[in-house]
């Protein structure tokens, strides 16, 4: 009897190949569900939640958010591979197909009595090449729309129809230049808005050279539409607000009364004035408009002037809002009315409401040289918008990757191909505690042109033995799977890219979590829960 036996008779636990057959069920379970959705030519999965809410997908972290995965090792590799995705973006079903594989070519050797940290060994060894070898293969990334449209495609197509992607390419692309910052030589995403619409086709995404704010005009007087306008952003109560402390105000007559409510009015009057001089100062004629966006309250009274004056007012925008606006119009964020001048102003093309149900929407366009942008994705129910938006943050991760990486990977499996060469010659001169490790990760490498291979239609092993000829032949590391023709080509020459980070940390990470899984001789369910009816 096992020593837990001893101590608790009622522990739930299990040894040796035992516990290894244990994680290998799980880790095949996992793959076997991820493996059908790799690739452009991957299908995709319907998730139904409890309330009846459907999700079409096959984005490999959604996937793994979604489900309701119970066993404990399949739960420990999504949540290994979904933490991929708020890092780089992307690799989340590569990382799941790679564990599987690993484990299952593992299987056979492990069965025959080889002992598991002969494995791990070869593992670790080849881990430690990784990133030495992906450098050697690496292609230079050169900023520039060409590259950038390219790399846009390729994420873009792996999760949606060819058709809907290739629209959204230059929208992404578009956007990501926007916000790019050539000083900087970086890129801050978080300057791109999404924007949900649910109405028209996914056709109509398109992108607003300014800002979509979800709600609009607080007056029924105001104008609904304004050009050429100039945009004050502030954060300024324009509402009578009671004081942060404990006071009180007393009075002894009605009269008194009256003349602290007056003395109230006149305060925020006052501030609505000075914005109301501004107007009249900068807009000279009828033909420019005037707009006022801010973080705080605007009351009845105060809409009502700024309305005889055909001011525009916004209240109570959200705050993450306020520095977008100034990236995308220009002029700066005020916390006071004093001093205000014309420097203060952003200025925009057109402001305009738009209604869409019960819900509106304020739409600031053509501004002259946005920092800010926003992406307004169209489709026709909620599962066709969300497969877009996750779609459009993959593919703007996937250029912010290359910029910061300053290199690519040749696509189409290439990558994996010239990797399985790699280690293979390595473990030829290895030393025999490591060499079967070694060859174990090259074989396992190979799931992933395998896998987008099956998935085209194609027959795997006649495709991957056509790579392999074809890469030596050619001596080249750029060979991949072409999937429209199903041959062999260069993946750099049809745009064929993928990230650098991404196949490092998928490629690492998977190795680090299968010599985990291999190094398990002991499942046991530790905790009170075993002690249950004693």
């Amino acid at each position: 009897m096992a020593a837990i036996g001893i101590v608790n008779p009622k522990a739930e636990y299990a040894r040796g190949l035992d516990a290894f057959n244990v994680n290998l069920s799980a880790a095949r379970g996992l793959q076997e569900i991820m493996k059908p959705n790799l690739g452009p030519k991957g299908t995709l999965k319907m998730l139904v939640s409890g309330a009846g809410e459907i999700t079409i997908t096959k984005d490999g972290s959604e996937l793994l958010n979604s489900m309701q995965i119970t066993h404990p090792t399949a739960s420990l590799i999504a949540r290994t591979s979904a933490s991929m995705d708020s890092n780089t973006g992307d690799g989340v079903t590569s990382t799941v197909l790679l564990i599987g594989e690993i484990l299952k070519k593992s299987d056979a050797y492990l069965s025959e009595g080889v002992h598991p940290r002969i494995i791990a060994n070869g593992l670790t060894e080849g881990r430690k090449h990784i990133p030495d070898a992906l450098k050697a293969i690496s292609i230079p990334f050169t900023f520039g729309r060409a590259m950038l449209h390219q790399i846009a495609k390729v994420s873009l197509q792996s999760k949606l129809p060819k058709e809907t992607a290739n629209t959204l390419v230059d929208v992404c692309v578009d956007a990501f230049m926007s916000v790019y910052n050539p000083e900087g030589d970086s890129v801050d995403l978080n300057m791109i808005e999404i924007m949900v619409m649910q109405h028209k086709l996914q056709i109509d995404t398109r992108l607003v050279k300014g800002l979509v704010l979800d709600h609009g005009a607080r007056h029924v007087a105001m104008p609904k539409s304004v050009k050429n306008a100039y945009i004050l952003t502030c954060n300024v109560s324009l509402e009578y607000e009671k004081t942060e402390v404990n006071s009180g105000f007393f009075y002894k007559t009605a009269e008194e009364r009256e003349i602290m409510v007056k003395a109230e009015r006149e305060f925020i009057d006052d501030r609505v004035k000075k914005i109301i001089e501004l107007k009249r100062k900068v807009c000279s004629s009828d033909d420019v408009g005037f707009v006022v966006i801010n973080l705080k309250g605007i009351d009845p009274l105060s809409l009502e002037m700024l309305a005889k004056e055909n001011i525009v007012a916004l209240r109570r925008a959200k705050r993450r809002n306020m520095e977008r606006l100034t990236l995308a119009c220009g002029g700066s964020a005020t916390n006071s009315v004093e001093g205000l001048t014309e420097d203060c102003l952003g200025k925009a093309g057109k402001v305009y409401e738009h209604v869409l149900g019960e819900n509106k929407y304020t739409f600031v366009e053509d501004c002259p040289d946005p920092k800010s942008v926003t992406i307004l994705i169209h489709g026709p129910a909620s599962y066709a918008t969300k497969q877009i938006e996750l779609a459009v943050k993959d593919a703007l991760k996937a250029m912010a990757n290359a910029v910061h990486d300053r290199a690519v990977l040749p696509g189409g499996g290439a990558t994996e191909i010239a990797l399985g060469k790699y280690l293979t010659k390595l473990s030829e001169t290895a030393d025999p505690k490591t060499k079967l490790g070694l060859e174990i990760f090259a074989e396992s490498l190979q799931v992933i042109p395998l896998t987008l291979a099956a998935n085209s239609g194609l027959d795997p092993r006649e495709t991957i033995t056509s790579l392999h000829c074809e890469s030596t032949q050619r001596m080249s590391t750029d060979i991949g799977l072409d999937l429209d023709t199903g041959k062999p080509a260069l993946s750099a020459s049809l745009g064929i890219y993928d990230n650098f980070c991404v196949k490092r940390q998928s490629i690492v990470s998977a190795a680090v979590v299968a010599s985990n899984f291999l190094l398990v001789d002991d499942i046991m369910r530790a905790g009170l829960s075993s002690l249950k009816g004693e």
